[in-house]
């Protein structure tokens, strides 16, 4: 089922900044209607006024995508829309022990619980419409689990179980709405800097252009699962072998020592900073 662009309305939470802002640009250089979420409203406003002076359409609203009243609020304003892309996202990268009560809880309502509130906002129209995308940007993080991330790849694992129901629940129901979950490595927004990779042949720094113009395409063929880069996708093989030798596969490709000179920035709390 495939699902052009143009002509629609499409939703980035977090479109402010990173991969939404360059999703949110795209999309409207599509020939979409583009709404952008941020809580920050100077970033969501820059990015509006960024596709405005290239002719496109696009407004922009602050919101905290974790409040379940902020949302249905917006979601008001928003009007109706055909495409929500889940976008908005934080990182602590910190070990277990060193994270905050605070830090983790922030992390499940940005990067899980949002999913449900922005998604349930717009769904139903939707279904009544009988079209209509949810787009759920999780994480190569939400496949398999990494060290320093106990908080963002267990959120991440939930972000891709939401998407995969969904797009069940959706099939089984005929709505003629889909759900496609968006699983990247690594990517050089300046979220995750300081990462690094091992493999850099098999396992890339992904570019953050390249990635936007991945998800828009996927949107408009109608695909349900986008992994990037393609070796990733060998995780539910990888998980065939025995615990240990799982392990040492993770260990031996450095995905556990990616974080380790992990700086990352002041992420805009809920602002949309998404690996």
């Amino acid at each position: 089922m495939r699902h052009p662009l143009r002509g629609r309305t499409v939703l980035v939470t977090g479109g402010g900044g990173g991969i939404g802002r360059l999703m949110a640009l795209g999309a409207a250089r599509r020939g979409a209607r583009v709404v952008i979420w941020d809580l920050s409203e100077a970033a969501g406003a820059a990015a509006r006024d960024e596709i405005r002076a290239e002719g496109g359409n696009a407004e922009s609203f602050s919101v905290d995508v974790s409040e379940r009243e902020a949302v249905a609020a917006a979601a008001q304003r928003t009007g109706d829309v055909d495409v929500v892309i889940n976008d908005a996202g934080v990182v602590t990268g910190q070990r277990l022990m060193d994270a905050t009560e605070e830090g983790i809880e922030r992390t499940f309502r940005v990067n899980a619980l949002s999913l449900y509130w922005v998604t349930r906002a717009f769904l139903g129209g939707m279904i009544a419409r009988h079209r209509g995308t949810v787009v759920t940007v999780a994480s190569a993080a939400g496949m398999v689990g990494v060290a320093r991330q106990t908080d963002y790849s267990a959120s991440k694992f939930a972000a891709f179980g939401f998407a995969e129901s969904l797009r069940a629940e959706m099939r089984k129901e005929r709505t003629g709405v889909t759900s496609l979950v968006v699983c990247p490595y690594y990517i050089d927004t300046g979220m995750f800097e300081g990462v690094r990779t091992k493999c850099p042949p098999l396992l890339p720094i992904l570019r953050p252009g390249r990635v936007a113009e991945k998800v828009l395409d996927a949107i408009e063929s109608g695909r349900g699962q986008l992994v990037m880069p393609p070796f990733v996708r060998i995780t539910p093989l990888a998980r065939a072998l025995p615990t240990r030798a799982f392990d040492w596969l993770v260990d031996a490709l450095g995905i556990n020592d990616s974080m380790d000179r992990f700086v990352g920035r002041a992420n805009r709390a809920h602002g949309g900073r998404t690996p």
